[in-house]
């Protein structure tokens, strides 16, 4: 059985590689989720003027890579106390949120976010939105696996952004199922 998760986190540039090298992770795709134009382009979103946020779906066997585990690894790619954006890019379509498919999704989200506003992790309050899911819209396919395609660009920007030094600080001395 293949279950669908969709995680907004900043650029969804950055928001594919950490997800899709893991078993049970069949597809992830960059795309545009939770505004009000139908098929918005790249453009349209980027000016804040759809009220889509870039996201990444996830289609997994869970199974085998379980919902929980996936919200552990979104979490540690995001600043979840940032209400403006992630990172460098700024806006209403950078900002972060978890769009749920099931209520159980969403009662799996909800603890997921209340035991990171606990763990002590981060002073100012956990500000990630849990949103039902709503239509998901592709990204044009130029943006489809960016990190393979453009690596030395993806790569550039990457280390422009903050994201790396973000995760080093937060992360890497503490796991966050410790």
């Amino acid at each position: 059985m293949i279950e669908k998760a969709t995680f907004a986190g900043g650029c969804f540039w950055c928001m594919v590689k950490p997800f899709i090298e893991w078993d049970g992770i069949h597809k992830v795709t960059s795309g545009y989720m939770g505004g009000h134009l139908k098929n918005p382009t790249y453009e349209d979103v980027k000016k804040g003027t759809s009220g889509h946020l870039e996201v990444v779906e996830i289609e997994f066997e869970p199974s085998v890579f379980s919902y929980e585990q996936l919200l552990d690894i979104y979490w540690m790619q995001i600043d979840p106390t940032d209400a403006y954006g992630q990172f460098h890019d700024r806006g209403e379509s950078y900002t972060t949120a978890i769009f749920t498919y099931s209520e159980e999704q969403k009662r799996i989200a909800e603890l997921s976010k209340e035991k990171l506003a606990k763990s002590g992790r981060f002073i100012k309050p956990i500000v990630t939105t849990i949103r039902d899911a709503k239509q998901f819209y592709p990204a044009e396919d130029y943006h489809q696996d960016y990190y393979k395609k453009e690596s030395e660009h993806y790569e550039k920007d990457r280390s422009l952004s903050g994201r790396d030094q973000f995760i080093t600080e937060h992360w890497e001395k503490k796991a966050f199922s410790d």
